[in-house]
């Protein structure tokens, strides 16, 4: 995997300096359908009291901790910023949906229950992991692609995107409602035609996103094409057309749809 790139350093409207960008991970948790010609994603929605993305479904993911990046130290891995995000993902999904990927070990439902419950009062996952004897394998974690705006938002995440197979179809997803009131599978163009409809928001990148993986009937297609674009940071450009201000990404790193209106773009945070 490559990352050639750099997060903004200027505000792209406003011609600031940028703050720091916070570290963040996210998983596309896919779940291959046989006899259909799309896997399902897992999406959840999140509360509209939260600071980013408010009432917005996304993938599950959040900020990566400074115990993520313990974690990736005591595991050996010296790429921290890499192993440390890859350990936030899984542990974000594990609070936020209560499903357990790239996980070996006892995963029976109570198992991860208690988890989930443990994650949620503060336990961190090193913890967890020697209590449960649990090891976790990073590997099969996908990386998909790495964004970080160029507007200086109240916050500014600079997230990581992975991808794996979750073949357990037995293991239900539950919503945590807290940061999230809802949750659901769905195939990823099914999404863009909710939000189309107007039944669910989606904000810029899970958008672009979302058309990217609809390009896919499977994970595999999916992590193939993947290792055929190696992850750059994608930070959106502002640019003035014949037919008003669109913002935009790169042409050449795997997106059909590169992009939309401003008028039209849903951001993180109201405008």
């Amino acid at each position: 995997m490559t990352d050639n790139t750099k997060p903004n350093s200027i505000d792209a409207l406003t011609g600031k300096p940028m703050p720091k960008p916070i570290p963040a991970a996210t998983l596309v948790i896919f779940r291959d359908q046989p006899g259909s010609t799309a896997p399902d994603l897992l999406m959840v929605e999140r509360s509209a009291k939260m600071a980013f993305a408010a009432g917005a479904a996304v993938f599950p993911g959040g900020r990566v901790d400074d115990a993520d990046y313990d974690f990736a130290k005591t595991l050996g891995h010296d790429d921290l910023g890499e192993y440390g995000a890859r350990i936030a993902a899984i542990r974000e999904s594990i609070e936020e949906t209560g499903i357990a990927v790239a996980v070996e070990g006892d995963l029976a439902a109570p198992r991860v229950i208690e988890a989930r419950a443990a994650l949620h009062e503060g336990t961190i996952l090193s913890e967890i992991c020697s209590q449960f004897d649990w090891q976790l394998s990073l590997d099969k974690l996908v990386p998909f692609t790495r964004w970080c705006p160029p507007f200086a938002e109240k916050r500014v995440f600079d997230t990581r995107f992975y991808m794996i197979n979750h073949d357990d179809h037995a293991a239900e997803a539950t919503v945590d409602e807290t940061e999230n009131y809802n949750l659901f599978w769905s195939s990823a163009q099914a999404v863009l035609e909710k939000a189309d409809a107007g039944d669910v928001k989606i904000i810029f990148p899970t958008k672009r996103n979302l058309e990217r993986l609809a390009q896919f009937g499977s994970f595999a297609e999916a992590a193939e094409h993947s290792n055929r674009h190696p992850v750059t940071m994608v930070s959106p450009t502002i640019e003035k057309r014949d037919d008003g201000v669109h913002l935009c990404i790169p042409e050449d790193i795997g997106y059909p749809i590169t992009s939309e209106p401003m008028d039209a773009v849903q951001r993180g945070f109201k405008k």
